[in-house]
């Protein structure tokens, strides 16, 4: 998978084997890794701002998205997302 962009729309599967659309919200590199705050499109289109679930990926060594598997690194992207949210 290429570098991802905010905005762009992607398909992943859910734990059930279901398509879901997925729109990246931001894009941030972290110490070298990239990692994506991506939000399920249908959410997107029928909630306001409060109400988004937010989830956070991150690029693999092959370059695709992979989930963030320690809370240590989960809160580390977490943190550094909110803080580029209230800067904006």
């Amino acid at each position: 998978m290429e570098k991802l962009e905010a905005g762009e729309i992607f398909t992943v599967s859910d734990d059930h084997n279901e398509d879901q659309e997925v729109e990246v919200l931001a894009v941030l590199s972290i110490d070298g890794t990239d990692y994506a705050a991506v939000s399920f499109v249908e959410d997107l289109l029928q909630a306001d701002d409060q109400d988004i679930d937010v989830f956070f990926l991150k690029m693999d060594e092959e370059n695709d998205l992979a989930a963030i598997e320690s809370e240590e690194e989960f809160n580390k992207v977490s943190r550094a997302f909110a803080e580029m949210v209230e800067e904006e």
